[in-house]
């Protein structure tokens, strides 16, 4: 038996040996993980990753996050609006003979249809007595408003106002010591800042996603009337609207009201491709403190129809650069009319603060009440000037969109056929007796002007500054104008400028 056991050994030194060193690199390789798993901090830190303060200030700024959660969550709400829709019934329906046939198939035949439409979104509450700030969209038309606070109770809410204009409304609830929301100052925000979207996507109440203020001043989507959007790449998502969009001292800077999808556009149903827009909490808190007090929302009212200053402009303009707002109409008898402005001004500063372009005018105008007192500085013709205006207030009606240029003889204004402004054709047209010039009656595609967007109808008041009362006036200029080329022109009731180059057509703002 020792025999066979030495041989035995000597016949299987090899594989035991294979095993030994298999179980002595398993159990090493334990060992190491559990080590690595124990001090996972310090080896990371070993290999050139994170260190130990580098997650303490990971956690710190987590917990931050988390209270910001916590502090804010209370004051969102879930708002469901509920919209009796009735439904045209065909005529068949009413028909003997088709009842006759097929009541009994369709009992319901001749009863006014009707059913139950249902919009569903979030909202914030703004002052302990339970006013709710929201989104006009989600209760335009509403038969009833039912809120579900934080804590599982639900109220029926009241429509305090609404403004169409900025897709903004107030709700109010019966209830008293309500958690509410600190509202910031988004005039602070700027791109790259860190902000937080609260609100009920997809009704999964109570969400908080987390991004980057991604611009600021969007107008491109015309969404509403009034624009000046926060873009963000926090998730928003239908649901969202009328949430709260919060920056990082736990502070309301935006009301979420709109996407962009990948398949249904701005405000569509589809779901967030990192592009959402966001109300700035400034116009918001203008337009619900109007709501609560009087119900309706009072702006003040410049009387100018604007556009931004394009290159061609500023060198027509002798201004120095593009900043600012160009005035293409001043409206007769309005404030500004009545204060001095004129057609062409460039508006360069509002009370002391630079004026970027015509949305940043637009937006600060109408934030003003009416009545206030404002300065303008302004350029015409290069010459700096002050001007002192007493705002009115903007007419309910009027589209914010800030005007903008439409824009067989040889010259720049080759191409254009025009005739005198008749008594017919100013009736046509609905022009008031005040103006005077030439219709355009044809135009050649392949012209600059064709390319500046004239069109037929338009009536051409001034070539260079030029009166151009008839087609004599209009002929003499014209063959006068070999470069660039401005024009004063009536557009469907509105004033504008044109500025036409031989060669594309000249720039349109």
């Amino acid at each position: 038996m020792r025999r066979l056991d030495k041989q035995f050994f000597r016949d299987n030194f090899l594989g035991l040996s294979l095993t030994l060193v298999g179980l002595l690199s398993l159990a090493l390789s334990g060992v190491f993980y559990v080590n690595h798993r124990q001090f996972g901090r310090f080896a990371l830190a070993s290999g050139g990753g994170l260190d130990g303060a580098d997650i303490d200030m990971l956690e710190r700024q987590n917990k931050a996050y988390e209270r910001i959660a916590d502090a804010v969550t209370p004051a969102v709400v879930s708002i469901q609006s509920t919209q009796v829709v009735k439904v045209q019934q065909s005529p068949f329906t009413m028909d003997p003979f088709f009842r006759q046939f097929f009541g009994d198939m369709f009992p319901q035949m001749g009863v006014p249809r009707q059913y139950r439409e249902h919009a569903l979104g979030s909202g914030v509450i703004v002052s302990p007595e339970g006013y709710i700030l929201t989104n006009n969209h989600l209760i335009k038309n509403a038969s009833s408003v039912d809120v579900l606070l934080s804590d599982k109770r639900n109220f029926k809410a009241k429509v305090v106002g609404a403004d169409a204009q900025t897709d903004l409304a107030v709700l109010k609830i019966d209830a008293r010591s309500l958690p509410m929301a600190s509202l910031g100052d988004s005039s602070t925000l700027h791109v790259g800042d860190t902000v937080m979207a609260f609100g009920n996507p997809f009704s999964l109440n109570f969400t908080v996603t987390r991004g980057t203020v991604s611009a600021l001043g969007r107008t491109e989507y015309h969404i509403e009337d009034l624009q000046n959007f926060i873009q963000t790449d926090a998730a928003i998502n239908p649901g969202n609207s009328g949430g709260p969009l919060v920056d990082v001292r736990g502070q309301v800077v935006g009301v979420n009201t709109a996407i962009l999808s990948g398949n249904s556009g701005p405000g569509g149903e589809g779901g967030s491709i990192g592009i959402g827009f966001a109300i700035p909490i400034n116009m918001a808190k203008h337009v619900m403190q109007d709501l609560i007090k009087s119900g309706k929302v009072s702006r003040g009212y410049l009387g100018v129809s604007i556009g931004p200053v394009s290159e061609d402009y500023a060198k027509e303009f002798n201004a120095p650069d593009t900043l600012g707002a160009f005035v293409q109409d001043v409206t007769p008898d309005g404030p500004a009319d009545k204060a001095g402005v004129k057609n062409g001004d460039i508006i360069r500063k509002l009370n002391g603060q630079t004026i970027k372009d015509n949305t940043q005018l637009q937006m600060a105008v109408v934030d003003m009440n009416p009545g206030a007192e404002v300065t303008l500085d302004v350029l015409r013709n290069g010459k700096p000037m002050t001007i002192r205006v007493r705002l009115g207030e903007r007419p309910e009606n009027l589209s914010a969109t800030a005007g903008t240029s439409r824009g067989s003889r040889e010259g720049t204004l080759k191409g254009i056929e025009v005739q005198n402004l008749t008594p017919d054709i100013r009736s046509q047209l609905g022009l008031p007796e005040n103006v005077e010039g030439v219709v355009i009656t044809q135009i050649d595609p392949s012209s600059p002007a064709a390319e500046a967007r004239l069109q037929e109808g338009d009536v051409i008041e001034s070539v260079d500054r030029q009166p151009a009362r008839n087609v004599i006036e209009f002929n003499r200029l014209a063959a006068q104008a070999k470069g660039r080329t401005l024009l004063r022109i009536i557009h469907q009731g509105q004033g504008l400028f044109v500025v036409i180059t031989p060669g594309d057509g000249g720039d349109n703002q």
